[in-house]
């Protein structure tokens, strides 16, 4: 008995591994490609970082003249957010200014995806009505800003519902912080109501008509 059991023992265990390695392997069932998501609108500091970081490379000392929002048809804009914003920095020490662009999408009117920076301009110091001013005197972002005016303003709004919304970030020799201009229209020209917003407090300042 014990003869058989150990003449057997070999073809059993080769009958065994036949049949285990004869198995073909299960098919491993591949995942779906999610569909890729819309781009989404941004809001004003989070655009203006990605610009400031790109002009650190270009002038440590750079500041912030002005940063406004841009409408895009490709973009869905949102309560503080936009698809593409633009800023204006400057370089005390180079004396010299340069417009950039922030955009989630390719876009018409030289818009490209992500930050794209212009030529150099001269720049000789304050002028007019805007001053520069460091990133850091902006703890406000447009997306509270925005939330602010619409309380202030909530009888303009009801009454213009579906009237577009624009952004300016500036420094005017009329207040002591930089402001979030939050525009009801198609542009600062032809508003007929605006709020502003102290970025460094986040407070309500002042109504514009």
């Amino acid at each position: 008995m014990k003869w058989f059991l150990s003449a057997a023992f070999p073809a059993i265990l080769c009958l065994l591994l036949t049949t285990g390695c004869g198995e073909s392997p299960q098919p491993v069932p591949e995942k779906k490609a999610e569909p890729a998501k819309p781009p989404e609108a941004v809001s004003g500091l989070t655009a203006l970082y990605q610009m400031y970081n790109m002009a650190r490379q270009w002038a440590p000392d750079v500041q912030v003249l002005r940063v406004r929002s841009l409408r895009l048809t490709e973009v869905e804009s949102q309560a503080g957010k936009a698809g593409a914003w633009e800023a204006t920095l400057v370089s005390p020490s180079l004396s010299r200014a340069r417009m950039y662009t922030y955009s989630v999408v390719e876009a018409q009117g030289n818009l490209h995806q992500g930050v794209f920076k212009a030529s150099e301009e001269s720049y000789s110091g304050p002028h007019g009505q805007e001053r520069p001013f460091p990133i850091s005197a902006v703890q406000t972002d447009s997306e509270k800003a925005f939330g602010i005016a619409e309380k202030k303003g909530d009888y303009y709004v009801k009454k213009h519902p579906d009237m577009p919304v624009h952004y300016i970030l500036e420094l005017t020799p009329s207040h002591t912080n930089p402001m979030w201009r939050v525009i009801w229209g198609e542009s600062v020209a032809t508003s007929g109501f605006s709020i502003l917003v102290d970025a460094a407090t986040g407070e309500f300042a002042q109504a514009l008509r």
